[in-house]
């Protein structure tokens, strides 16, 4: 399994930030060559078209420009696969129907990293709250290290970046062997009442079928912060002192909403997977959702394709089942005989014409992502039926709880 720990990283108190700085300009310009070279040379006669071909070339660079030579030789190598993989991911949106363009040249200001690969790099003096990482042909530099790196874990890359503050950060890329994780369960002996269903709702960040809702984050007033920023920013001459003051102000704010919204992820999911043996989910196509008219600015708040994708992880790392199911008809299908009743986003409650089952809107989609799930396990329905549990969001009724997300951010879970 593979996982990322990132720190805070103060290369200035050494001295190294210029040097650091070089490095990832020729490093940007290693990235531009790989790109103009892909674009102009022949491909079958220059013998590229792919990283580790590409890669070769690099012997010949060097010769020609020496200050090739002055950068680490494997990180050299990584910011060639670099171009290649967001090549991949054009051609990978093409064929999924999106109008793309192509990969646009690197200024300084977009390119703000570099990555160092299974060598080049040492990671020293752990014993405190303070540790050094050592980057071949740069130095010493000082991290802020918050959490111990496992020892059952393997540092296979090292990242080294700008963000848009002005801050570094580095980030260890971890691997850590799968006979090292917990096991999860086996899927004959799970037990469905430690099964749950989730559904990602629109008045409720979640709802699960055991009734439990979580609220969604309050972001209000960093939103009204960030377009105080960004009104200031637009009044500030472009390029000037003052305006690159004031950009670095909205990425502060912009970072603060960021952080938020993955610290509340982190600790929502951290509950689930500690809770339940086996969790199901919408596999929701967030892209397409935020592309379509209304409620867009909910959608990208929530980062749901970023939830799902925590809660994945999280599954590995405390051995729980997490298990996307087809998100079609999940609202519009009654959980309690399977008849779909059109809804618009404004009808909150589920009231089947058919069979006259009632409950919260939120409530029976979650039910339907429950026993989607259960069959994808190949574990039928759950035996007690959706009628006999189901219970409105913010009632009291037993069994059922609506937590605000505040308490989920100050207590880092749901637990009294």
């Amino acid at each position: 399994m593979w996982y990322d720990y990132r720190f805070r990283a103060y290369p200035n108190r050494t001295g190294v930030t210029a040097e650091v700085e070089r490095h990832i300009d020729v490093h940007r310009q290693t990235y531009n060559h790989t790109r103009y070279e892909y674009q102009t040379l022949d491909i079958d006669e220059a013998n590229i078209g792919s990283a580790y071909q590409h890669q070769k070339r690099l012997t010949e660079w060097k010769d020609e420009w020496p200050v090739f030579s002055e950068v680490h030789s494997k990180a050299l190598q990584k910011t060639v696969e670099r171009f290649y993989d967001n090549l991949s991911n054009l051609s990978e949106k093409k064929q999924n129907g999106h109008k793309v363009g192509w990969l646009k040249w690197k200024s300084p200001r977009e390119y703000q990293s570099i990555t160092y690969s299974q060598s080049g790099f040492e990671l020293k003096n752990t014993s405190g709250r303070t540790a050094t990482l050592w980057l071949s042909k740069i130095g010493d530099i000082p991290i802020r290290y918050h959490r111990p790196i496992p020892d059952n874990a393997t540092i296979k890359e090292v990242t080294l970046k700008k963000e848009t503050t002005g801050e570094w950060y580095v980030t260890f890329g971890l691997e850590v062997e799968d006979t090292a994780l917990p096991e999860k369960p086996d899927v004959d002996d799970l037990d469905v009442e430690d099964c749950v269903g989730v559904d990602l709702g629109i008045t409720n960040y979640i709802y699960t079928s055991d009734g439990d809702s979580v609220d969604w984050l309050d972001l209000t007033d960093e939103y009204e912060r960030l377009r105080r920023e960004q009104r200031s920013l637009s009044r500030k001459e472009h390029g000037s002192n003052n305006w690159e003051k004031q950009r670095h102000e909205v990425a502060k704010v912009k970072r603060r909403i960021k952080r938020k919204v993955k610290d509340f992820q982190h600790k929502l999911t951290t509950w689930l997977v500690t809770t339940y043996d086996a969790m199901f989910v919408e596999d929701l196509n967030v892209a397409g959702m935020l592309q379509s008219e209304g409620n867009a600015r909910n959608k990208q708040d929530a980062a749901w394709r970023g939830f799902i994708e925590v809660l994945e992880y999280k599954g590995d790392l405390y051995g729980t089942h997490v298990v996307q199911v087809n998100p079609a008809g999940t609202t519009k299908e009654c959980a309690e005989c399977g008849v779909e009743t059109e809804k618009p986003l404004w009808v909150r409650e589920h009231s089947c014409p058919s069979c006259g089952f009632k409950t919260d809107r939120d409530a029976n989609a979650s039910y339907n992502v429950l026993f989607r799930g259960l069959q994808e396990l190949g574990l039928g329905q759950a035996e007690v039926t959706p009628v006999e549990t189901a219970t409105a969001v913010e009632t009291d009724g037993a069994g059922s709880s609506s937590v605000p997300a505040g308490r989920v951010i100050e207590t880092g879970s749901l637990g009294a």
